[in-house]
């Protein structure tokens, strides 16, 4: 996963890694943060590719439901659901249309809600 140049899984950017003008140093600073961040997520990711598709789904899915079927501490099991998601939604990120951003958000978003109102409820 290391830059954008010559990578076969990835197309490379318009007009290379950083632009000609502008701030190169944001740029690259940027771009090393990003590349530190996949090369840590690589071993995780390696793994999880190796599992049949529906297993990551299943095991998501069934911490949501544990998490609200389990009273008290419940909220954690969504919590850690949705730091799964938002470590995938991350990575994912720069090849996502906006519209498949928008809908992995709004999912993150809603399972923010439920951690809140489980965490923090009424009585």
């Amino acid at each position: 996963m290391g830059g954008d140049l010559g990578s076969p899984n990835r197309p490379p950017r318009p007009g290379g890694p950083c632009p000609a003008r502008g701030r190169p140093v944001r740029c690259s600073l940027v771009s090393t943060l990003r590349e530190s961040f996949e090369r840590v997520s690589l071993p995780a990711l390696t793994r999880l590719s190796a599992l049949p598709r529906f297993v990551p789904f299943l095991l998501v899915l069934g911490l949501i439901v544990a998490g609200v079927f389990v009273p008290g501490w419940g909220w954690a099991l969504i919590l850690l659901a949705a730091l799964v998601l938002l470590w995938i939604l991350a990575l994912a990120w720069p090849r996502l249309t906006v519209p498949e951003r928008m809908m992995r958000v709004a999912v993150v978003a809603m399972l923010g809600a439920v951690i809140v109102t489980q965490a923090f409820p009424r009585t």
